[in-house]
């Protein structure tokens, strides 16, 4: 979906509005999924908020130009909860019928799940819908960017057990990223950042918004762990 940038984008995050870069696109397994299930029924759709926040001024020595403050929004899923139970994702959800679309319903979930205000969020790409194959969502990812950071904290503990504004420098740390593998074959980039561990689709479009920004180090990308290992390391479970 084509959204005009606002008139005064980040450099470096101008290459992160790219939609048809292979990395943040869907892998080949979950594109079958979506054709096979699409045969039968039809996936439910969602959106989610990838929200960068950070000094509009390039770093000329850092990688893409991130700045030394650049960081991103995610949120903790209550332990409690029956389905992806403390798992790390962007404030994001199912489509209402009230919504415009997907940049709505992104902006929408973030308010109802973190308190976000919407008045500083300039979103600037809708990226190629993501299947995923457990809860059967067609999401659609919303990038933007923090012009004017505001407070954000859990509204629901219920659902939500953290809001997290996650340094990028910390996050992108060859030391903090590996790929984990689980149970049934599916392998995804991982981050383990503040006590969490970020994988699946969260880290996969991370991981494919930093490839395609050029915000990358090197790392090791032959470290591949056991999911279950990689969640008990900070404190969770499948």
């Amino acid at each position: 979906m084509t959204v005009e940038l606002p008139a005064q984008l980040p450099e470096w995050l101008t290459r992160a509005a790219d939609p048809a870069a292979d990395a943040v696109s869907s892998s080949a397994k979950a594109r079958a999924l979506r054709r096979i299930f699409a045969l039968t029924s039809t996936p439910r759709q969602a959106a989610v908020l990838v929200l960068f926040g950070g000094s509009p001024t390039p770093d000329p020595d850092a990688p893409g130009g991130l700045p030394a403050d650049a960081e991103v929004l995610l949120t903790q899923r209550a332990a409690t909860m029956r389905q992806h139970r403390g798992q790390v994702a962007f404030p994001g959800g199912a489509v209402d019928p009230g919504d415009s679309g997907p940049i709505a319903t992104a902006l929408r979930e973030a308010g109802e799940e973190t308190g976000l205000d919407p008045a500083g969020v300039e979103p600037f790409a809708v990226l190629p819908k993501l299947f995923v194959p457990p809860s059967r969502f067609d999401v659609a990812p919303v990038l933007a960017y923090w012009r004017t950071p505001g407070d954000v904290r859990v509204v629901d503990e219920g659902e939500t057990e953290r809001v997290v504004r996650v340094p990028l420098a910390q996050l992108l740390d060859p030391a903090n990223r590996f790929s984990v593998r689980s149970p049934m074959g599916y392998q995804s980039p991982a981050f383990q950042v503040d006590g969490m561990l970020v994988w699946g689709l969260t880290g996969g479009i991370l991981a494919g918004i930093s490839e395609i920004a050029c915000w990358d180090q090197e790392w090791d990308r032959g470290d591949v762990r056991d999911l279950e290992t990689a969640l008990a390391a900070v404190g969770m479970t499948l």
